[in-house]
């Protein structure tokens, strides 16, 4: 009989004796048939079995650079076993091709069960270099018919073998196969590693170790299109400077026309409104509703002790025959407080001093609706050398007057309205997240687009703002030792519930402004936000003992207490969760945070700030100590410097520049969520956010001023300018 050598592919079996017959009919195959001296019968059967074959499909990310030439290899790991190491090459070439996607089978001798982990590394070919490559997932389509997806969304730029997780979200507790648990162990010592606290400065928030944009994780960085952009936006602002003779000038404005020579091809609709009204006690007004600084307004019952606004000085600017009383009683008067300011030393800009004040501000909600200044007082402490300033006083005395408030809100709202209360905030969120979630665990999967480009900006100003040589600390009157107290100050009156938009404008009693569209716009997507959190984290958390029993969230919340809050029992801030709706709650505000409250405090930067007379940076001249003194020369010689000017504008245009690659709140490319459930609730969270967005459209058609920062077609995902 003539022996048949099996394919490798192929099992053997030997049988004995009288089972021969029952596998002849059983099987059908390869077989033997031969006999030893004892005349026993002995079967060798080769019998064919059905392999187990699993397409790949590889996605790489639609992103610049994001293609490999090196060869890449899979391994796939279930439950039951794993395939061999599998390198993915196919006559329609590799990963460096001008296409989204690439097929491939990996081909099992039997079913590997469920699909836990996949590996993935990538090897140069000879002569070739190590390069990046970005891939976005893995879908693998099971002999079953059925599809794992495996996200990635990360650079791989070694020859080290990287694990990755099958996407279904699983929290610690959900994980039964010892490989998961071995894979999210691994995962978060890699993290906590990666992702150290740092403290720029004592009592400041924490924030990332490294010390430049290189250091940091190749994931988080930003895009070559962001990068490019970003880099190419700053240098042509300061060479079109350098041409004009701009940024290094040192002297004084001769006349306001010439103030509008400086980025005069950078307008906005905006900014040409300012320039055109900012003179206006309207438009002040109306900015602490709905520009730069909505956060400092608060309605007034009662005048603080040390501003001693009388009757007679007010009496002129009130509509009718009303009294200051009664408009404090009615809720029509509002205040501004430059409290955080206050007993600063200002900066030396050019070896000249400047100066800052810390206003005290009563504005006034008129019958029409409309807010105006009715009383400044420009320091803390009142005095004979400390006037309250009037509508009715000289019009320079009141104009200078309302300048530097301006200048001092762009030092409060700078500072700690928008360093702290959004970049540095956002940058402790991620960092936290970072270290504390794997990327399989629910929450990682809801909050990591808002991280987007967060850690590698706040670098970049801790760099080239508010460092020693920074922009910010050259330029602006509260650059240095000021700039410091106020952020320490800020910190230590910072609070839960003031970051929570429902509850901060229900503390300053503005539920019932008109026209307050930051106010509007700010609850609405709120509300929006809220939603779509709570369906997210009640598909995953049905009990608050889930919730108790979670330490990774446990551990996050922590992480933020401690090092974004630095420990402090009275911001509010909680130190674990409990109930599902505090998770809900403290997650709505992270992504509230860092996406629509980060958009009104930034966007409008040069909107408002273009027109450099509306918000000085810096102020060369002393407030005025007495009345009747001030002239247009006066105001000019107060202003700040031609170079300084020029620097802070360029700034805010830089600030204020949207990437190309920015992406809209809601808009979320890399695909994390994977059941059914979650996906609809994002689609269901679009729709709102785009229905919402069109309803803001038709009010802003009709408005002067329209009001752009929260319309969630323009705000994005993340701080990621």
């Amino acid at each position: 009989m003539v022996l048949h050598t099996p394919p490798a592919r192929y099992k053997t079996s030997s049988i004995e004796g009288d089972q021969y017959m029952h596998v002849k009919a059983k099987l059908t195959g390869y077989y033997k048939l031969s006999t030893n001296q004892s005349q026993c019968v002995h079967i060798i059967v080769f019998f064919r079995v059905k392999m187990a074959k699993y397409k790949v499909t590889v996605h790489t990310h639609n992103i610049a650079t994001a293609t490999t030439m090196n060869n890449v290899f899979i391994k796939l790991i279930g439950e039951k076993g794993e395939s061999k190491r599998t390198w993915l090459t196919s006559l329609k070439g590799g990963f460096y091709q001008d296409t989204a996607s690439r097929e491939f089978d990996v081909v099992c001798p039997s079913s590997l069960g469920t699909l836990v982990l996949i590996e993935l590394d990538k090897q140069p070919l000879p002569l070739f270099p190590q390069d990046a490559w970005f891939p976005s997932k893995v879908v693998v389509t099971m002999p079953e018919g059925d599809t794992c997806q495996f996200p990635i969304y990360r650079w791989i730029m070694d020859k080290e073998v990287h694990l990755f997780r099958e996407g279904t979200a699983k929290r610690l507790c959900d994980e039964t196969n010892h490989l998961a648990r071995y894979s999210r162990e691994k995962e978060m010592k890699t993290r906590t590693e990666q992702y150290c606290w740092d403290t720029y400065k004592e009592g400041f928030p924490g924030s990332m170790k490294a010390d430049n944009p290189l250091d940091l994780p190749s994931e988080i960085q930003f895009s070559f299109t962001k990068a490019t952009q970003f880099l190419f936006t700053a240098a042509t602002g300061i060479t079109e400077l350098k041409l004009k003779g701009y940024s290094d000038s040192k002297k004084s404005w001769k006349n306001i026309d010439e103030i509008s020579k400086v980025f005069c091809c950078n307008r906005t609709v905006i900014s040409d409104y300012a320039q055109e009204h900012w003179k206006e006690d309207e438009f002040f007004g109306y900015q602490y509703l709905n520009g730069c600084n909505p956060m400092l307004i608060r309605r007034c019952s009662e005048l603080p002790a040390n501003f001693p606004v009388t009757e007679d000085m007010v009496k002129p600017s009130l509509r009718g025959s009303s009294s200051l009383l009664r408009e404090l009683q009615s809720g029509n008067i509002f205040l501004l407080d430059y409290k955080n300011l206050d007993g600063l030393k200002a900066n030396v800009i050019h070896t000249k001093k400047q100066y800052m004040a810390a206003p005290l501000v009563l504005l006034y909600r008129t019958p029409d609706d409309k807010l105006v200044p009715i009383a400044i007082q420009l320091k803390q402490e009142p005095g004979e050398d400390n006037p309250i300033f009037l509508p009715t006083d000289s019009e320079y005395d009141w104009l200078l007057a309302k300048i530097f408030v301006r200048s001092a809100d762009f030092q409060e709202h700078q500072l700690n309205v928008h360093l702290l209360r959004t970049h540095l905030l956002a940058e402790v969120f991620a960092v936290a997240l970072l270290r504390n979630m794997p990327m399989v665990h629910p929450l990682y999967k809801l909050l990591i687009p808002h991280t987007r480009y967060t850690l590698q900006i706040n670098l970049l100003a801790r760099a080239f703002l508010i460092a020693d040589e920074g922009v910010f600390t050259q330029f602006a009157a509260s650059g240095g030792e000021a700039m410091n107290e106020i952020l320490r100050r800020s910190v230590a009156s910072l609070t839960y519930s003031s970051l929570c938009m429902p509850e901060d404008i229900t503390a300053r009693g503005l539920e019932s402004v008109p026209n307050n569209y930051y106010r509007d716009d700010g609850l609405k997507l709120w509300d929006i936000i809220h939603r779509f959190v709570e369906g997210v984290i009640g598909f995953y958390y049905k009990s608050d003992s889930e919730v108790q029993e979670d330490q990774e969230v446990q551990n996050w919340i922590k992480d933020i207490f401690d090092h974004g809050f630095l420990a402090q029992e009275c911001t509010g801030i909680p130190q674990s969760f409990s109930t599902v709706p505090e998770v809900v709650k403290f997650v709505t505000m992270v992504i509230f945070t860092c996406s629509g409250q980060h958009s009104a405090v930034n966007s409008g930067q040069y909107d408002y700030g273009g027109w450099m007379p509306n918000t000085p940076i810096s102020l060369q001249q002393p407030p005025p100590t007495t009345k009747g003194q001030s002239t247009e020369s006066t105001m000019l010689e107060t202003f700040p410097d031609v170079g300084t000017t020029a620097q802070g504008m360029s700034t805010m245009w830089l600030l204020s520049k949207q990437s190309t690659d920015f992406l809209a709140l809601g808009q979320y490319p890399e695909e994390h969520f994977n059941e059914v459930p979650p996906c609809r609730m994002i689609q269901k969270f679009q729709m709102e956010l785009k229905v919402f967005s069109e309803s803001v459209k038709a009010r802003n058609s009709g408005l002067p001023i329209p009001y752009t920062y929260m319309d969630p077609a323009l705000v994005e995902n993340s701080v990621a300018i």
